[in-house]
């Protein structure tokens, strides 16, 4: 009896260890697990490369490896957290952070980082990751929204091209894909709005938009304001009015547009930067393609950006360890390697000039041209953002872009309902 007794409490002991989010074996030395998001083939390989690299010059600090996926996350995340069982480093996205942060569950890094990593990425990039007095992710990756546009019918129509020095306004956009789908079956342009949350708000800083604004004692209020109406009015009025946009498309995703446009349906699609890779390997041949700036106005070029992060979990037991770790694999010219791999840009300076990410083929150029003007996505800090995107914004939002609702109602309920939900989450 004693016996069974002492093998269950060791086989107790055992799965305790194994469940731990990283710690010291008993030769001494320590083992961090690394969850990553990355799932293009190029990045996955990048990623591995790198943890290779640093486990061969570091035999007393081990990297594991674990595949993580975009699609649940979040839900993962908090279900390890709460478990205990959360890796000790950790990828995501800034604009997931904040209840994580505020919660407890990720480690300060204002004491961990080192200096150099400090001042090679961006004051704008840093705040996307800062919560009250802390730092909680470095910001590494991001990516503007551009028009990914058809090359010969563009030149064909003899409309202006904008550059990043010269871009077209929202009125010009607006006239622009009106000559362009003037056609039965052909768009000027094509917007994929199945989550249509987050295009349209951080498109909104160019026009002035913030719609979030922080009063003196610290509460975030929801108000629906002129620059807040110009890029959700811009795409209601070309798929209602111009009928210069593809109504079908509205509940679509970005990969989902992609066969009307290289048969030509549609003369331009609003994409984040990354969606040229798919470009490249699923255009037919000789399908000739540009990438042309958002369009900009009173705020310029500026777009918000949800950077990509890595996360220190707070109950890593070898915190510095796994800082050491994150400025190995955010040296420049490994940023560059993750940039590359992600076709995103890096947030550092120094990675950002690399001449890889410079050069006009693939709109590379173009890509680092806007860097500069990427901006936190209005929605950064705000707690209850969630919530309020999925059950208040993203339903009367898509209900105003398909014409069931007008510009009156969507503010009704972006403001008052958004209100609701943002107050239960700032008592």
């Amino acid at each position: 009896m004693r016996t069974r007794l002492l093998v269950a409490a060791l086989a107790v002991v055992l799965l305790l260890a194994g469940c731990s989010s990283g710690g010291a074996r008993d030769d001494g030395r320590i083992t961090l697990r690394f969850q990553s998001l990355a799932w293009q083939e190029e990045s996955v390989e990048a990623n591995k490369e790198l943890v290779a690299e640093w486990n061969a010059t570091h035999p007393d600090v081990q990297v594991e490896y674990v595949q993580g996926s975009w699609d649940s996350v979040h839900d993962q995340l908090l279900t390890s957290f709460e478990g205990g069982e959360a890796p000790d480093i950790i990828h995501d996205a800034s604009d997931d952070l904040a209840d994580f942060a505020y919660g407890g569950y990720l480690a300060d890094l204002t004491e961990l980082l080192p200096a150099r990593l400090r001042a090679d990425i961006p004051r704008r990039s840093w705040q996307t990751t800062t919560f009250g007095d802390g730092i909680y992710g470095v910001p590494f990756l991001q990516e503007p929204r551009v028009l990914i546009a058809n090359a010969t019918w563009l030149k064909k129509s003899g409309v202006r091209i904008p550059t990043p020095e010269q871009p077209w306004d929202w009125a010009e956009f607006r006239r622009v894909t009106k000559e362009l789908g003037s056609r039965d079956g052909e768009y000027g342009i094509a917007w994929p709005l199945k989550e249509p949350v987050s295009a349209t708000l951080n498109l909104s800083l160019s026009a002035g938009g913030r719609l979030f604004h922080r009063g003196a004692d610290g509460k975030v209020t929801v108000r629906f304001e002129e620059g807040d109406e110009v890029v959700p009015r811009t795409i209601h009025d070309q798929v209602n009015t111009d009928r210069s946009a593809s109504p079908t498309t509205l509940g679509s995703g970005g990969s989902d547009t992609l066969p009307g446009f290289f048969g030509g349906r549609y003369a331009m699609v609003p994409l984040g930067f990354s969606y040229r890779q798919q470009i490249v390997q699923q255009a037919p041949d000789g399908f000739d393609w540009t990438v042309l700036p958002a369009p900009a106005g009173p705020g310029g070029l500026a777009q918000g950006v949800s950077p990509q992060t890595l996360s220190i979990a707070e109950d890593c037991p070898h915190k510095k360890e796994a800082a050491a770790f994150l400025d190995f694999l955010l040296q420049p010219r490994n940023m560059v390697r993750l940039a590359l791999g992600d076709w995103m840009l890096p947030t550092g300076t120094e990675a950002l000039a690399d001449p890889a990410l410079r050069t006009r083929e693939h709109g590379w150029a173009t890509g680092t041209a806007l860097a500069a003007h990427l901006r936190p996505a209005p929605a950064q800090a705000v707690r209850g953002y969630p919530e309020w995107k999925d059950k208040v914004a993203t339903p009367a939002l898509q209900e105003y872009y398909s014409g069931a609702i007008g510009l009156d109602e969507l503010r009704d309920r972006i403001e008052n309902d958004g209100n609701l939900v943002l107050a239960r989450y700032q008592r």
